[in-house]
């Protein structure tokens, strides 16, 4: 008999949004017990202190209304303890092989913080982040999601819409000065004359990639306060949409990325703000919304990390110490789709597909867009072996039983927010990468000079006039007709103003 007809997907568009360092187990693990087919936590799961201390740390409820996170360890190296269980050393292979025992997140934390050891084994109750538990009876839920590198946070959101982060394990500076050049999702849709869009409430990170900061995307960014719930209920959502949030903490402006030590209440509020936005719009029926986080923030997770058949996505070797071939995959996280063609309480774990090995993992975005709306090309080696999740969307008609409206989330920080604190490694980035973008990339400051004693205040209002300058500088450039396809690069060397002038419309093509 010849194969039935492939149905074609009732969705129009899909929604991304990346939320900022937790591990499954840490954040809802716990939802084991509303749903025992989801592989979490049930209390017995343990790490050992140090490698002669026997004595256990296990994983632990938080219920607490009060809670202050630390920011524990996830660079490259903090993830090598945590998942062989010993401290890394320039004269052992890192993170490719070895034996994976998830059993060195207590004893490293100890390490970068005497007493830290309670919170990276710690995890929330389903009634702490009630929004997710709602997701978790309403829609779709996966356990088996990996960050796509075992490395901090920009490598793994590089992955999201590119499928490789270019061979970057941390932050690279020079990379930043002119932006990551890999190909991207973005440029796919495009060509294919499909639409997208990217709502930010701060300056978006998106602007790593070189190609997005062409003068032909800058109508693609919108103010997520102004235009986004407008679009929804106007209907004029496009075809992939990128939801980016407030990732400093401000009094008047909490952050609500989810990133240690902000406020977990404040990142449920943001999803429920999306998705009641959505869930009103005349494109409901026609959206799947997909919310992952970047990489687990050196927060405990029991399961392994795949490093069986994962193809590195482009043959770059990571630099030094490391050497990271780019051919395992880094710690389990949270990942939820949300469709009216889900049914409810739905948990995915491995993908059928297209490989043996293959997994779901930060790839399994752009490679599942590419599926939807039949794109041409797959952008590296990694999304062509990713798992596709369309499969989730079993339903024949969409459900109208899906909630209006989500819960209030409870707020679990009484403490406001510390303006005048350290930057983390991924605010201090957004700053080098709007320095790049204002011309301060030209300055004996830049990079490291840049940050160095600057508060999270500062930095709020630095990437915000350095991503106006980027927009004044574009329109300037097209008013005095810069072609479509250029990249305007400001520089603020110290020449006449009439050179700093025109310089700000030097266009390099990419």
């Amino acid at each position: 008999m010849p194969p039935e007809p492939t149905r074609p997907s009732p969705i129009k568009t899909v929604v991304v949004l990346v939320q900022e360092n937790r591990s499954f187990d840490h954040m809802i693990g716990w939802m084991k017990s509303l749903n025992p087919e989801i592989d979490g936590v049930d209390g017995s799961q343990s790490n050992p202190l140090s490698t002669t201390d026997p004595t256990s740390t296990r994983v632990r409820f938080n219920n607490t209304s009060d809670y202050v996170e630390p920011d524990p360890g996830h660079s490259i190296q903090d993830m090598y303890e945590q998942i062989f269980g010993v401290p890394f050393t320039s004269n052992v292979t890192p993170i490719s092989g070895g034996d994976v025992k998830m059993n060195g997140f207590a004893q490293n934390a100890e390490r970068n913080r005497e007493g830290m050891s309670g919170d990276v084994m710690n995890g929330f109750r389903p009634e702490r982040v009630p929004v997710y538990e709602e997701m978790v009876r309403e829609f779709g839920v996966c356990d088996r999601w990996f960050a796509s590198v075992p490395a901090s946070t920009q490598p793994n959101r590089m992955y999201v819409h590119a499928a490789t982060s270019h061979g970057a394990t941390s932050n690279d500076t020079g990379k930043l000065v002119g932006g990551f050049p890999q190909r991207t999702i973005f440029e796919s849709l495009d060509e294919a004359g499909k639409s997208f869009g990217i709502y930010y409430q701060y300056p978006p990170a998106t602007l790593f990639y070189r190609n997005l900061r062409k003068l032909k995307y800058l109508n693609k960014f919108h103010p997520f306060d102004l235009e986004f719930k407008r679009h929804c209920k106007e209907g004029k959502l496009p075809n992939y949409v990128v939801i980016e949030q407030r990732y400093f903490d401000l009094k008047l402006l909490p952050g609500n990325d989810d990133h240690p030590s902000h406020d977990v209440s404040e990142g449920q509020r943001f999803v429920k703000e999306v998705y009641e936005a959505l869930r009103s719009s005349p494109q409901w029926e026609e959206i799947l919304f997909i919310i992952t986080y970047d990489e687990h923030g050196g927060f405990y997770d029991h399961v392994p990390t795949p490093a069986t058949g994962v193809p590195s996505p482009d043959d770059i070797v990571g630099p030094a110490p490391f050497f990271f071939k780019f051919d395992r995959l880094g710690v389990r996280v949270p990942t939820f789709f949300i469709s009216p063609w889900i049914e409810r309480g739905t948990v995915v774990h491995e993908p059928s597909g297209p490989y043996p090995t293959s997994q779901y993992e930060h790839s399994s975005i752009p490679a599942t867009v590419k599926k939807i709306f039949n794109l041409k090309d797959f952008l590296t080696k990694r999304d062509a072996w990713a798992g596709t999740f369309e499969t989730v969307l079993t339903r024949t008609t969409p459900r109208t039983d899906c909630p209006a409206t989500l819960p209030e989330p409870p707020k679990l920080r009484k403490a406001e927010p510390k303006e005048e604190a350290k930057l983390t490694e991924f605010q201090e980035e957004l700053v080098q990468m709007a320095a790049t973008l204002n011309g301060d990339h030209t300055k004996d400051s830049y990079p490291h000079k840049l940050v160095e004693g600057m508060t999270v205040a500062d930095a709020a209002k630095y990437v915000n006039r350095a991503f106006k300058t980027f927009c004044d500088n574009c329109e300037n450039a097209r008013a005095h007709g810069a072609d479509e396809s250029d990249v305007v690069v400001t520089s603020n060397t110290k020449s006449s103003l009439a050179r700093r002038f025109l310089s700000c419309f030097a266009c390099n093509k990419s």
